[in-house]
């Protein structure tokens, strides 16, 4: 598989959800534009983001300056300023950003979102961040689960590489030292599939192990 092409992403609001979202993109080897209107939170980050900005992000100047149509993704993870979260948003569908995925605090809070054009709107735990910064960062996973700092499940999308290939030839245990727990097609899932199983690309292939190992798995399997 050839290594993916970094993706660039900004962040605003650097609190719990948004400061987790920061590190597991940059974690992912992603590229992040951190911005807060807090210095001494932009400080903590400056040592973690690839960019900061300390910056009122309901500034449309200010957003315009930093070049935010050239990111991927923006996400607004500001806290509970609500109305700050609001505008930010319009100013982003304004400006013409193609990805905005917005942290709501309640359902009133939802439905405006909704209304103003949000893609994705999301009411997040602390645990959850990884999971959708993983989601964003890596087009090959569906789902992700952490398990431990070290060890999670995770759902592959079976490339053309892996097509026609079955799980004992390709020795994923031994090679990488994760393991095909089950695989999902149409809404069946196969749990423990046998050895010789042929994987067909599109299958969703769920795995289980090391963080580092199942990235490693994908660059050089899939």
């Amino acid at each position: 598989m050839v290594k993916q092409k970094k993706k660039q992403f900004v962040v605003i609001g650097l609190g719990r959800f948004g400061g987790s979202i920061c590190e597991e993109l940059v974690d992912q080897g992603n590229e992040v534009l951190a911005i807060d209107k807090d210095e001494h939170t932009v400080s903590e980050f400056s040592k973690i983001a690839t960019q900061t900005l300390v910056a009122d992000s309901t500034d449309e100047v200010t957003l315009r300056s930093v070049g935010v149509r050239n990111f991927d993704t923006v996400f607004v993870a500001i806290g509970d300023d609500i109305q700050s979260s609001i505008l930010t948003t319009l100013l982003l569908k304004e400006l013409g950003i193609k990805n905005i995925c917005v942290k709501a605090k309640n359902i009133y809070h939802h439905k405006v979102l909704e209304k103003i054009g949000a893609d994705h709107i999301v009411h997040p735990e602390k645990d959850m961040g990884k999971r959708i910064a993983q989601s964003y960062s890596d087009e090959n996973v569906i789902d992700f689960i952490e398990l431990s700092e070290e060890y999670s499940i995770v759902e592959l999308v079976a490339t053309s590489k892996l097509e026609g290939n079955t799980i004992v030839g390709l020795d994923i245990r031994a090679r990488y030292g994760i393991t095909i727990i089950a695989i999902k097609k149409d809404g069946a899932i196969n749990v423990s599939p046998e050895p010789e199983y042929q994987i067909k690309k599109g299958e969703l292939l769920i795995v289980i192990g090391h963080k580092k190992e199942i990235k490693r798995f994908e660059e050089k399997a899939m």
